[in-house]
């Protein structure tokens, strides 16, 4: 392409509504712009970018065995209403009428549009295995869209679906399009850990998220140097620590305390001289309508995901005020265990050995007891790995530090298991006739998010560091002053030859100042860049230099091609 003929709008401003390098640099070099409130428009370098991502993927789910659809945006509420999800999903499903008042919605995802296109054909085992995948427009009516393409309500994404006799074919499938998704970062040249995830709104058993490691990342995940374990922060685990029971002579009698208008874990423990951790939390929710006491260590935070995937509910909140008094006789604040009206279920954090003695709620306003005792002033039903991980926490698998990073989350697999299938009735005929149900998984990938993920870890100051497979043109040929025509011959030259060798490349032929043009060629992000002046022209040679390290090769004219040629090569091997 030649410069002047692109449309390429960049700028030197920040704009001021972009918080994260990404957003900032994408508005900057003329990749994207706003329409409207998470709606962005793709230019052509930013689409170049996203098509990049999308041959990538492509290349590796067809590797995997699975083959592309294409599935309806526009999705009828009847299907969504069979999985039960048309309540359930909430408010960022964008839900609508037509003419004929019937109801529809934008997909958000399509795990309901592709068990009932399966459902209709697939009758038999012969007919399994199947994955099936499709790069589709979604919508998500995001509350608090932010941050650019990395979380907006129109997006690109690549979902794909399994469908399987069985567990053991399902895990198969599974770990093919773990590998292959493996495969796609690598070749996109990230950094980035798998780890272990909650299911969330799509369901499941099991899944892994695959994050970028960016300091500008919304989602924390925790990792272990020693061994492989990794998870994010809804998912990481908790080890139940071995249970000592604390010797019976040690055991003080409770003791009411007056503590007027002391709530929080940390005034409690400043008015009473205690620690954090010898104070416990008395928490009332509400599981579908029904209040549950959750118990844990005020050195500690209950994480929702947990609780409520062990609960097996559909909606988890902290009880209203009515509720707590129902269950405690007392405002919010002073609630505690002894005497409470519900089940009360404990985190491993009460099973350590120092936790006896411990201070809690009185269930009375403006009161907490000291010297409480599980088994002695109250009984715990349950124990379960309830809280937030901290710092401090040691790995699940193999007792080491845990390491806690940021990330960006760039794809997400599930094991479905039957889910749908069962909702939606997708069944299949077994060997003996039998009637079964189609085990699933689902599979996505932010392709807008893959693209600001890669510029979040790629960048200076001056703009985008591309790596070669998704650069949006692999060289800029820049002439020092385009009205010299023997620097416009040369420039054009060594233009058509690269072209002629398939390589992307663009001529950068503005009359304008160099300096503007190098600075348009670093905020670009173009990996190579070829400076033609009158000095190095006059000795037959130009200057190459590498936009990642800076680094300048000083080289014969003719040479020029063959070295870009290799440059290219070599990188792009780098991602294989």
């Amino acid at each position: 392409m030649r410069y002047s003929e692109m449309f390429l709008p960049t700028g030197r401003e920040i704009p001021s509504d972009a918080e994260v390098v990404s957003h900032q640099l994408m508005i900057r070099a003329g990749m994207i712009r706003k329409l409207a409130s998470g709606i962005y428009s793709y230019l052509p370098t930013g689409y170049r970018v996203i098509r990049k991502v999308e041959q990538i993927v492509r290349e590796e789910m067809n590797r995997a065995g699975a083959e592309e659809v294409l599935l309806p945006l526009v999705q009828p509420a009847e299907l969504w209403q069979e999985s039960g999800r048309w309540v359930h999903y909430g408010k960022e499903l964008l839900r609508f009428r037509d003419r004929h008042d019937r109801e529809y919605c934008l997909g958000p995802t399509h795990e309901e549009v592709i068990t009932d296109l399966v459902r209709h054909e697939i009758k038999t085992y012969r007919q399994l295995p199947k994955n099936l995948y499709q790069i589709q427009t979604k919508f998500r009516d995001e509350i608090r869209p932010r941050f650019g393409v990395m979380r907006c309500r129109e997006f690109g994404m690549k979902d794909a679906y399994s469908f399987d006799t069985d567990e053991e074919g399902a895990g198969i499938t599974y770990g093919k399009m773990f590998n292959a998704y493996n495969r796609i970062f690598r070749r996109c040249g990230l950094r980035f850990s798998a780890v272990e995830a909650d299911t969330g709104n799509i369901g499941g058993s099991f899944s892994h998220e695959f994050m970028v490691i960016a300091a500008s990342g919304e989602d924390s995940l925790v990792f272990c140097n020693v061994c492989d374990y990794a998870a994010n922060i809804e998912r990481a685990e908790i080890a139940r620590p071995l249970q000592e029971k604390i010797d019976e002579k040690n055991l003080l009698p409770l003791e009411e305390v007056y503590t007027p208008g002391v709530r929080t874990i940390e005034d409690v423990s400043s008015f009473l001289q205690v620690n954090p951790q010898d104070v416990v939390k008395t928490l009332v929710f509400n599981a579908d309508g029904q209040p549950i006491t959750v118990l844990v260590r005020g050195n500690g935070d209950i994480n929702p995901i947990k609780l409520k995937n062990y609960l097996g509910c559909d909606l988890l909140e902290l009880a209203t005020d009515e509720m707590i008094y129902q269950a405690t006789g007392s405002t919010r604040g002073f609630a505690g265990a002894v005497g409470i009206k519900t089940e009360i279920i404990a985190d491993y954090s009460l099973l350590e050995l120092a936790m006896g003695n411990f201070v809690m709620g009185a269930n009375r306003e403006d009161y907490h007891i000291k010297n409480v005792n599980m088994g002695r002033d109250f009984e715990v039903k349950a124990f379960a790995d309830l809280r937030l991980v901290k710092e401090t926490d040691h790995c699940p698998r193999c007792e080491s530090t845990l390491k806690f990073a940021r990330g960006i989350e760039v794809g997400h697999i599930f094991k479905l298991g039957a889910k749908y299938s069962k909702a939606m009735r997708a069944t299949y005929l077994d060997k003996n006739g039998q009637e079964q149900y189609m085990v699933m998984g689902c599979y996505g990938i932010g392709i807008g998010r893959t693209v600001a993920a890669c510029i979040e870890q790629n960048h200076d100051e001056d703009g985008m560091i591309w790596p070669m497979p998704l650069a949006p043109h692999h060289v800029i040929i820049t002439p020092v002053n385009i009205n010299d025509k023997s620097q416009l011959i040369a420039a054009e030259d060594l233009y058509q030859s690269l072209r002629g060798k398939g390589v992307e490349v663009i001529l950068d032929d503005r009359d304008g100042r160099a300096g503007i043009k190098f600075k348009d060629a670093d905020l670009i992000g173009i990996p190579l860049r070829v400076t033609i002046g009158p000095k190095r022209l006059a000795e037959g040679k130009v200057e190459i230099r590498t936009r990642k390290s800076g680094d300048v090769e000083t080289l014969p004219l003719k040479e020029a091609t063959d070295f870009i040629i290799k440059c290219i090569n070599k990188e792009m091997s780098c991602y294989a």
